[in-house]
């Protein structure tokens, strides 16, 4: 399962890649694997704000229905609309195509790098 090096994760299977202060997130292959065929999408609406660690969305898959939590703090610049759209393109390109929003950044918890995010799937 891919994991690339370049971008940070959280405990609860989100990447965040921040430039210029704007974070795109998305979830980890991962998760994707774990949540199955994904179905639906409810994302944070463009102009609201976030905080770091609480429910902002979820997912919803053919398994369950996952909730999102916001890895940073700030406020939504953007949703993939072609993942609400077509959100089998999260379970094909979780980490291209299958963005879901980027925040302008506030704040951001302390994240893990790959490394950390290996080990931790791994154990699972």
């Amino acid at each position: 399962m891919s994991i690339p090096e370049n971008l940070s994760y959280t405990k609860e299977h989100e990447w965040i890649s921040v430039e210029d202060g704007v974070a795109t997130v998305g979830i980890t292959a991962f998760a994707a694997e774990s949540l199955g065929d994904i179905v639906f999408v409810q994302l944070p609406e463009v102009g609201s704000t976030i905080t770091a660690g609480e429910v902002c969305g979820e997912i919803e898959s053919t398994k369950s229905v996952s909730e999102l939590f916001a890895p940073a703090t700030g406020e939504v610049t953007a949703v993939n609309e072609s993942a609400v759209d077509g959100p089998e393109v999260i379970n094909n390109d979780p980490f291209e195509q299958g963005w879901l929003f980027k925040v302008r950044t506030e704040s951001l918890p302390e994240l893990l790098d790959a490394t950390a995010y290996r080990a931790l799937t791994e154990e699972g």
